[in-house]
């Protein structure tokens, strides 16, 4: 037997010549088994007519069903359910076929008893026969001493698929050799002839086994579990896989092209969200909500949140063109929502702000849009008073104007006793929203903080793993440089949550978490490559960039905070200001860009935000002590 033999498709007459003899073994065995192995002659006289008889009634099923048509080499639990629910129907017209009988002649065609027999005879046999011939075929095309060791996280019904999926693949060259679980009720046991271990029997499994491979199929371990397996394969060498959601398999089922490498994200994964789905329900239902920087990270995830909750029209308003075309074709031909707008346009832009609501009259308004980048702003002060200060101002007295019902604003952890210039005008930018919110009656105010979010635009994640693609050097600020992180969509579900709980005036603050220190983060992502820092990639330390904090805080040393219903949301309490001197002092800033020098405007800054104190910065000098 060659492998091109066993790669060749078998003609269908031929499975179908097998299956019928299987059914002729089958019948001729039921009555050996029905009379103890010694047939009555009067019995062995009708076997002429039954045998033909049975064969017909199979045949003509197994045509009516084209059981013969598939495969034979990629047999599966379907096929199989097929098989038993063909084979069923034909023993059941030959019990039926019986009955008429009875009724016209007064005695049995076939002895009842013999097809039951049949049926479990012909089931087993024919199920056999596809079984052999499948692991002849797949231990011929893909030999078990080529195959990676491979431990699957998980003892639940995805990791039971993950591991069909892999042992029916020809070309994945996989042998899974063990479950991996953290309860104890079903550690020690077996699942289809694999052994379920314990977590803390990794590692010396990965040893004694040469295991190459984990794959993470349990999506509901719990994190500290699952982070601890993680860190096992990391150190060890082994490749760290993970399976798509169940709602992303192709037509229903799992393949192997879709078990992937983990993501970073997938390393500083926490629980679950959990969010009052019917609060937010009830506010957004049949509501016309404005997202401005849509076609951002965190703009672009609240619309797709939003759309969960059947809103009367999105409104989506960013001025970057392509990536809202992206945004379009996304909210079309995968969200499948049609009720929108995306309008290019600028914040800062006063009669296209106007305009846009008075046309659509939002009720609710996510305010995403605003420069981000710490450097950027450092260099170019008057572009951040212009988006950050006058564009939210702008578009906060139009809410006002039209009578917006809430204003949630995307804030940022620099705004904390900001040293940088992005930081102190997002802070400015929060005061203004925050006094309005005591002026009128219409408009509720709501500010959400938090911090870094993973994979966003100009992250340190995909600058890391552009710089590990390209073969390095990775470069970091500082050894001892920290961050708090957040994923896209956990960072817009605590919006969308803290947006529905506020009453106007609140600042919440999200639970980030523990900081992580960067360099430890670029060590992981190198392992996750399966590569080796310095030896395969080094690291090199570039210093602090201009307005940089080695350390990031969610709150300003004088505020404290006030819990909510929602664990992982806190209202920080900070001072309030009167809004006839804020607004005195933003009209004088927001008119600065145009005329006045760059340290000018970080002056009238400071002045307005008291603790913004510069770090690693031309504007040091500026500061209390500054030289």
């Amino acid at each position: 037997m060659n492998i091109h033999f066993l790669r060749s498709v078998t003609p269908r007459w031929v499975i179908f010549a097998i299956d019928l003899s299987i059914c002729l073994f089958s019948i001729i065995f039921a009555y050996y088994l029905r009379f103890n192995f010694e047939i009555p002659q009067a019995n062995v006289e009708v076997l002429s007519i039954i045998i033909p008889l049975v064969l017909f009634v199979r045949a003509i099923s197994f045509a009516i069903s084209k059981t013969y048509i598939g495969l034979v080499r990629y047999t599966s639990t379907k096929d199989v359910q097929r098989l038993f629910v063909v084979l069923l129907f034909g023993s059941a017209f030959l019990i039926l076929l019986n009955i008429v009988a009875f009724q016209i002649i007064e005695t049995y065609i076939v002895p009842t008893s013999v097809v039951i027999i049949d049926f479990f005879i012909t089931v087993l046999g024919m199920i056999i026969f596809r079984l052999v011939i499948k692991n002849i075929f797949f231990e011929f095309q893909n030999p078990r001493k080529e195959r990676s060791n491979v431990v699957i996280l998980g003892t639940d019904e995805t990791s039971l698929t993950t591991k069909r999926t892999i042992e029916r693949d020809v070309e994945s060259k996989n042998n899974v050799i063990g479950f991996i679980d953290y309860d104890e009720d079903v550690i020690g046991n077996k699942i289809e002839d694999i052994k379920v271990y314990g977590i803390d029997e990794l590692e010396h499994l990965i040893t004694r086994q040469s295991v190459e491979t984990l794959i993470i199929a349990n999506k509901k371990i719990p994190v500290q579990y699952k982070q601890q397996v993680i860190d096992i394969c990391l150190d060890n060498g082994v490749k760290t896989l993970t399976i798509p959601d169940v709602t992303h398999w192709i037509n229903g089922e799992l393949t192997f092209r879709q078990i992937k490498e983990i993501k970073i994200e997938d390393l500083l994964e926490r629980n679950p969200i959990q969010l009052d789905k019917k609060r937010i329900h009830n506010q957004l239902t049949n509501k016309t909500i404005l997202v401005t920087g849509a076609a951002g990270s965190i703009g672009s995830e609240i619309m797709r949140q939003i759309t969960c909750f059947k809103p009367k029209m999105i409104v989506l308003f960013d001025q970057a063109e392509s990536p809202l075309y992206d945004l379009e074709l996304e909210m079309c031909e995968q969200l499948n929502f049609t009720s929108y707008k995306t309008i290019i346009g600028d914040i800062t832009n006063k009669n296209q702000v106007e305009h846009m609501f008075e046309t659509y009259h939002p009720d609710y308004v996510y305010h995403a849009a605003a420069y981000k980048h710490v450097p950027m702003m450092e260099h170019n002060p008057s572009e951040a008073v212009r988006t950050n200060v006058m564009g939210t101002r702008l578009i906060a007295d139009a809410a006002v104007n039209y009578k917006v019902q809430k204003f949630v604003m995307v804030s940022t952890d620099k705004a904390v006793n900001p040293t940088n210039v992005m930081g102190a005008s997002k802070r400015i930018a929060e005061i203004y929203t925050q006094s309005l919110n005591t002026q009128q009656t219409n408009t509720r105010f709501i500010t959400t903080r938090f911090g870094n979010v993973l994979g966003s635009n100009g992250s340190v994640i995909p600058r890391f793993q552009k710089q590990i693609e390209n073969g390095g050097p990775i470069t970091i600020t500082h050894p001892e440089v920290t961050r708090y992180f957040m994923t896209i969509p956990e960072a817009c579900q605590l919006v969308l949550e803290a947006g529905s709980m506020g009453k106007g005036g609140e600042i919440f603050i999200f639970d980030m978490g523990k900081s992580i220190k960067i360099l430890n983060l670029a060590k992981r992502m190198v392992k996750l490559s399966g590569m080796e820092l310095g030896k395969d990639i080094q690291m090199s330390f570039i210093g602090l960039r201009p307005g940089e904090k080695l350390y990031e805080e969610l709150l300003a040393t004088k505020e404290n905070t006030s819990p909510t219903y929602h664990e992982q949301i806190m209202i920080a309490k900070v001072r309030t200001y009167d809004f006839d001197y804020i607004h005195k002092e933003i009209d004088a800033i927001i008119k600065m860009p145009f005329n006045a020098m760059d340290i000018d405007i970080v002056k009238k800054m400071k002045s307005i935000v008291p603790e913004f104190k510069s770090q690693n910065s031309i504007y040091e000098s500026l500061d209390p002590n500054g030289e």
